[in-house]
């Protein structure tokens, strides 16, 4: 976790540069799945628009965020929100597990539960061990399965981890990073385009919104995320397409209809550009799921 004069990666999940790998807001795995093929240590990294949740079940964790550096050894959970600078040093005997949620998610959730995710925070889990074995467990074997329903029983198991954190969150104090100006932009501008993306605003008036020019506003999404803020939006638009073709029985033209292209035509030629693949194929190799209905956000979000 050695500081150097090099730009810090930017990371879909770590060690990785492919798509996210479904549609899914969530990706949930243990930590020795990942941190075993790195030894064990996590090199200083961020996440453009993903927020991170580490169980630490057992075993010794050395934690850097945003240049604080920590050891836990109790159980406990690490919040790591988007675009905060962090790594890990994992004892070999670490037991635990990794939970990743999408922007579109966070917002929702921050605006039902208040899990105040975009703070980093570390919270003993003490007396509810039990309760969040069972809950990251289940999670995790739902997340790998493929049964009816699985979207909401997803869903409501996050709803009850950011119940537990909301809680946790009234009870302890926290330990927050400094403020990052161009962070708080980018934060500002996923939320924006959370609210507004089926409207099709142009990258100039997110920009607007928020204060700055659309070359600033640019620069700060290349900064953060590796992505133009155009392209930010369109991953936005394409994970929602993505997730009505799977999750819906809505037809090519009702999805293009709900998100903003008045021609279905221009809808699946963006779709085919973005994607590389028609609409039609990308629903034609996926299994089949039981429709459900879920506000989300991007794809590209590292």
């Amino acid at each position: 976790m050695d500081k150097t004069k090099s730009p810090v990666p930017v990371f879909k999940l770590y060690g990785e540069n492919q798509d996210w790998p479904t549609p899914d807001l969530i990706h949930c795995e243990t930590i020795s799945s990942r941190s075993s093929k790195h030894h064990w240590e996590i090199q200083s990294h961020q996440h453009a628009a993903l927020y991170q949740l580490f169980y630490f079940r057992h075993g010794v964790c050395q934690v850097e965020i945003e240049g604080i550096r920590r050891e836990i050894r109790e159980p406990s959970i690490q919040v790591v929100p988007a675009m905060f600078v962090h790594g890990f040093q994992f004892a070999d005997d670490i037991d635990g597990y990794v939970l990743t949620l999408a922007a579109p998610l966070v917002t929702q959730l921050e605006a039902d539960l208040d899990p105040k995710l975009s703070t980093a925070a570390c919270y003993p889990v003490r007396e509810s061990a039990r309760h969040l074995d069972t809950l990251f467990a289940v999670l995790q074997s739902e997340y790998e399965g493929t049964d009816m329903a699985r979207d909401t029983l997803l869903q409501a198991m996050v709803n009850a981890l950011a119940v537990w954190l909301a809680r946790q969150r009234k009870r302890t104090s926290t330990v927050t990073s400094g403020d990052d100006r161009g962070r708080d932009y980018m934060v500002a501008f996923l939320n924006l385009i959370e609210k507004h993306y089926r409207e099709h605003w142009s990258v100039e008036r997110y920009a607007h919104q928020i204060g700055l020019s659309s070359t600033y506003l640019n620069n700060l999404c290349r900064q953060f995320a590796g992505h133009s803020a155009l392209q930010l939006i369109h991953q936005r638009l394409l994970l929602e397409a993505k997730r009505n073709l799977i999750y819906t029985t809505m037809s090519i033209a009702q999805i293009a209809d709900a998100l903003g292209f008045v021609d279905p035509a221009y809808f699946s030629r963006f779709f085919k550009r973005i994607s590389g693949q028609t609409a039609n194929a990308f629903r034609q190799q996926r299994p089949n799921t039981e429709s459900v209905s879920i506000d989300v956000n991007s794809e590209e979000f590292h």
